[in-house]
C-alpha cells in the first residue's frame, strides 16, 4: 500500500486558521460597522449565478475570467460571482417599484476570479460593496466616497497613507476627443488608460495600433495631461476651450468637490486624476480609486457612477453609484503600517479569551463537579449571555501546570475546585483569589467581570 496522498489548498485561495479567521473578522466587522454608520442596509445574494448574468453586461469574452460550471446532467451553465454588481442589479430590478428612493445597500462576502494569482490578487477573496441607487445627484457620489474614507479612517489610515483619486469618464472623454480621438474609439481609449501603467511602452503602442486609436491622440494627451492632472475646484482652472470639456460635466465635478470639502473629506482626495477611468465599461461619469500613497500596492478600492446598468438587467432607468473594496490589499497595507492588531488582541476582540478556566484539585468530588461547573458557567441567564469557560484536556493533575495553561490561553480567571461544594476563584492578572461556595461562583464571577 502506497503512502497517503497529500493535499494542498487550491492555488490562489487561503486557509483560515484561528488567527487568520480573527484577522478576517476584524476586516469584515469594520466594513459592516462603517456601512451601518453611514446608513447603508445589508443585503446578499448567491455565490454563483447563471453565466448569462455576467455575459449580458460584459460579453462572451468574460467567460475565460470566470470559474464556470455545469451541474452533471444539467442544461444551465453557472459561474461563481467575480463581483457583486450584476447580482445587485438583478436584486434591484426584481423589486424596483417597491424599494425606497434612494436605496442604500451594502454587502460583503467571497468573490472568485479565474486569473493568475499575484501579490494583492487572489482567485478567492472577500469584497465589500456599497451602492446608492435612485439618486442622480453629486451628493450620492459624495456619500459613497464618504463611507469609503470613513472605513479607512476607522482603521487608522490617514491622507498621508492613502489617496482617493477622483476622476470623471466624461471629462476624460471630452479631453481625448479634443486630442483627435474618434468618438467610436472612446471605449478603447478607456481600456488603454486603465492598463497603461501595467504595460511597457512598446506594449502600450501596440495596444493602440491594434485597436485603431491614432498615436497622435496619445501624443497630444501627454502634452495636456500634466496641466489637467492638477486641476482643483476653482472654476478658473477649467479651461473649456483648451480642453474641450462640457460645462455641465465641469459643474458636476465642481459640485462634488464642494460637497467633499463641506464634509471635511477633501484632504483625502486628489481632486482630478485623469489616469483613473476604471476598466469596466458600465461606468458613466464620476469614478475613483483608492491607492496607497507610495504606489507600492494595487488599488485598495474603486468605483463610480453607473447610471444605465439597472436597465440592462430588466429594471427601470435608475441612476446608481457604488464602489468595491477587497480584503487582500487592505490587509497588506494595514500590516505594512502596523495597524493590524496583534493576534492576542484580535483573539480578545473575537471573544476567544476565556472568562474562566476551570481546574480540579484532583480529588474525586472535585473531578465529579467539574463538568457541571463548566456547564453552569456557559449557560445563559435571562438577558445575559453565557460565559466563556474552558477546561483542560490534559490528564495532568498538577495545578501549577494547569494554571500555566490557563495563563497561556490568556484566561481572565481560574476556578480551582477544592471539593464538590467549594472553589477558589483566582484573578490571573492581579493574583488575587477568593474562596467561595460553588453554588455562588457564576454570580460572583459575573460581578468580577463587570468591574
Amino acid at each position: 500500500m502506497g503512502s497517503p496522498k497529500s493535499f494542498q489548498a487550491p492555488t490562489g485561495t487561503r486557509d483560515w486558521y484561528p488567527a487568520d479567521a480573527n484577522r478576517r473578522r476584524f476586516i469584515t466587522e469594520a466594513w459592516r460597522s462603517a456601512s451601518l454608520r453611514h446608513a447603508f442596509e445589508e443585503i446578499d445574494g448567491p455565490t454563483f449565478e447563471t453565466l448569462d448574468l455576467y455575459t449580458v453586461k460584459s460579453g462572451e469574452g468574460i467567460v475565460s475570467e470566470l470559474f464556470s460550471f455545469q451541474r452533471f446532467g444539467g442544461e444551465k451553465t453557472y459561474a461563481l460571482r467575480p463581483e457583486f454588481t450584476p447580482t445587485l442589479a438583478r436584486l434591484y430590478a426584481e423589486k424596483a417599484s417597491s424599494l425606497p428612493k434612494p436605496t442604500r445597500w451594502f454587502t460583503l462576502g467571497p468573490m472568485f476570479r479565474a486569473e493568475r494569482p499575484q501579490r494583492g490578487r487572489l482567485r478567492e477573496f472577500l469584497q465589500w460593496n456599497c451602492d446608492v441607487l435612485g439618486d442622480p445627484t453629486p451628493q450620492a457620489d459624495a456619500d459613497i466616497i464618504a463611507v469609503c474614507i470613513g472605513l479607512l479612517e476607522q482603521l487608522g489610515l490617514t491622507p498621508a497613507d492613502v489617496r482617493v483619486k477622483l476622476s470623471n469618464r466624461n471629462l476624460v472623454r471630452d479631453i481625448a476627443l479634443s486630442c483627435g480621438l474618434p468618438d467610436e474609439k472612446a471605449d478603447a481609449w478607456f481600456a488603454y488608460l486603465d492598463g497603461e501603467a501595467k504595460r511597457s511602452a512598446g506594449e502600450n503602442e501596440a495596444f493602440l495600433v491594434h485597436r485603431g486609436v491614432p498615436l497622435l491622440v496619445r501624443d497630444r494627451w501627454m502634452q495636456l495631461l500634466e496641466s489637467v492632472r492638477n486641476m482643483g475646484s476653482d472654476a478658473d482652472q477649467f479651461n473649456v476651450e483648451r480642453f474641450g470639456m462640457k460645462l455641465e460635466t465641469i459643474e458636476q465635478h465642481r459640485d462634488l468637490l464642494v460637497r467633499l470639502r463641506s464634509m471635511g473629506l477633501l484632504p483625502w482626495c486628489d481632486m482630478l486624476d485623469m489616469t483613473i477611468v476604471r476598466g469596466l465599461a458600465y461606468y458613466t461619469g464620476m469614478v475613483f480609486e483608492v491607492h496607497e500613497a507610495s504606489g507600492a500596492e494595487r488599488a485598495l478600492a474603486g468605483g463610480g457612477r453607473y447610471d444605465k446598468l439597472i436597465e440592462l438587467f430588466g429594471g427601470p432607468p435608475t441612476p446608481a453609484v457604488g464602489f468595491g473594496m477587497g480584503d487582500v490589499v487592505l490587509t497588506l497595507v494595514l500590516q505594512d503600517r502596523g495597524l493590524m492588531p496583534s493576534d492576542a488582541d484580535l483573539a480578545d476582540r473575537a471573544g476567544m479569551r476565556p472568562d474562566a478556566f476551570v481546574i480540579s484539585n484532583g480529588t474525586p468530588d472535585a473531578d465529579a463537579a467539574l463538568p457541571a461547573v463548566v456547564a453552569a458557567l456557559r449557560k445563559a441567564a435571562p438577558g445575559l449571555p453565557g460565559l466563556h469557560a474552558r477546561r483542560s484536556a490534559k490528564e495532568t493533575r498538577n495545578i501549577g501546570k494547569l494554571l500555566q495553561e490557563a495563563t497561556k490561553l490568556n484566561a481572565r480567571f481560574a476556578i480551582i475546585l477544592e471539593s464538590g461544594s467549594s472553589c477558589t476563584v483566582k484573578d490571573l492578572a492581579s493574583g488575587r483569589q477568593e474562596l467561595m461556595d460553588i453554588a455562588n461562583v457564576v454570580v460572583r464571577l459575573r460581578q468580577f467581570l463587570s468591574r
